[in-house]
């Protein structure tokens, strides 16, 4: 239990309860990589399978298969040809998400569907039809998302234009959609059976559990679901990091300051101020992460409070992080009011990152976004769904024991690293700008 000081700076004394997770860890025998989370709180059982594999890993020349991928899942199989008629069926609810990093599918049922839900993944992750039906009817399905929420949504198209901008070789230089749609709609079943073959196997996988049940109970459903045994506890001193397994093109060192102007139609014109960071396993990854809170997150931000709130140049702002496993993003973005010049707001921008570098933050600043971090990494807990996908985010690492360490490692965080951190991270040369004007301004 943690007490903490108001944003207001007033002593309001209030709790964060943090709860340990507990979890024990298996190996089966065809290599899938097992983490059980005894969850007596919910009536309800979460399966979640992680497969490593996101838009990273797709051949430059085949961008998007990963998310196809997403959609392809839900195909169904030769035994269950509707894959959420059965999920349905047991009052549950299931769905998924792409990264560039990998790609993830949940299950929630009440407790006496879980035998039939991992029975289900074992399925599909065996024996997913592949055909050239199922392909051409996902092939349209993801055509129309990519016009729908990239094409003919404002804004849709930023990260189209911005991930290329800011790298030239590594493969985060295109977003999940992929960097040219035809990639996926010209795609041929023989392609997809060969991205199928490298990624979709147990030994690329995570499957969590979560559900009010024994882990040997857990442990025995899913052996008998996938018709293995399980090699029993793995020990944390030899834990396997997915993420690293893999190596990528490595982008060079960025040498001078880019910048892109377009115009599209949109309601306001909008800019976008990007730096390239260390990945997750930099050193300044966690000082980065709770830099974008001290400059954009809430009303006493500094870009909010100096940037925003006086109504002078921009309607809105926003600060954050990609936060991929790789080399990753910190973006600025802001909405410009009418009438006002673009670089003046560019301008302020890169006046508050003139003021970090020359003043650094303070003891209290740095606190506070602590606090705030620790009581958003604790409500993010709070549905044993959540725990079930953080179980497998944190094993993808190769730090399992981050589900229950990261508040206390974002904590040691100290203004030195912060220093550090933000000398490293903005570097005039290595700064991208793009600009996405209203048409006509």
């Amino acid at each position: 239990m943690h007490f903490f000081l108001s944003m207001s700076g007033k002593f309001r004394i209030f709790a964060v309860c943090f709860v340990m997770i507990t979890y024990k860890k298996y190996i089966l025998d065809n290599g899938l990589t097992v983490v059980t989370h005894e969850a007596w709180d919910t009536p309800l059982a979460t399966v979640n399978v992680l497969y490593n594999v996101g838009a990273r890993d797709e051949s430059p020349s085949r961008t998007g298969f990963a998310h196809l991928f997403e959609h392809l899942m839900f195909g169904g199989t030769e035994r269950v040809p509707d894959f959420d008629a059965v999920v349905s069926s047991l009052g549950g609810e299931n769905n998924a998400f792409t990264n560039n990093d990998y790609t993830n599918y949940y299950i929630t049922v009440p407790l006496d569907g879980l035998g039939t839900c991992l029975e289900l993944e074992a399925d599909r992750m065996a024996n997913l039809s592949l055909n050239a039906k199922a392909l051409s009817v996902q092939q349209r399905v993801v055509t129309e998302e990519y016009n729908q929420r990239y094409m003919n949504q404002p804004y849709g198209d930023m990260w189209l234009l911005m991930r290329p901008l800011c790298y030239k070789v590594h493969p985060y230089r295109w977003p999940t959609i992929g960097a040219d749609i035809r990639h996926v709609s010209e795609a041929t079943l023989a392609d997809v059976q060969a991205f199928h073959s490298r990624f979709y196997r147990p030994e690329n996988a995570i499957l969590s559990v979560a559900a009010p049940m024994a882990s040997e109970q857990i442990i025995r459903l899913v052996a008998q679901a996938w018709g293995t045994k399980s090699k029993g506890w793995r020990a944390e001193s030899g834990e396997r990091c997915f993420a690293m397994e893999r190596e990528y093109p490595a982008e060079p060192e960025q040498k001078e300051a880019r910048r892109m102007e377009v115009e599209r139609e949109v309601p306001a014109t909008a800019v976008y101020l990007a730096w390239t960071m260390c990945g997750h396993f930099g050193e300044d990854f966690r000082a980065i992460d709770l830099l974008s809170d001290v400059l954009g997150n809430g009303a006493s931000s500094r870009v909010y409070s100096h940037v925003v709130r006086p109504g002078k140049l921009v309607s809105e702002a926003d600060v954050y992080i990609s936060g991929e496993a790789g080399p990753g993003l910190f973006v600025m973005s802001a909405k410009v009011l009418p009438g006002v010049e673009v670089d003046a707001v560019i301008d302020a921008l890169r006046e508050e990152v003139r003021i970090l570098v020359a003043e650094g933050v303070s003891d209290s600043e740095l606190e506070k976004v602590q606090n705030k971090y620790e009581s958003t990494f604790v409500f993010s807990q709070y549905k044993a769904a959540d725990r079930a996908f953080s179980l497998c985010h944190y094993t993808w690492l190769g730090q399992t024991g981050l589900v229950n360490g990261e508040p206390d490692a974002y904590r040691r965080i100290t203004p030195d690293d912060m220093q550090r951190a933000i000398g490293r991270l903005f570097r005039s040369e290595r700064e991208n700008v793009l600009v996405i004007r209203g048409e006509g301004r």
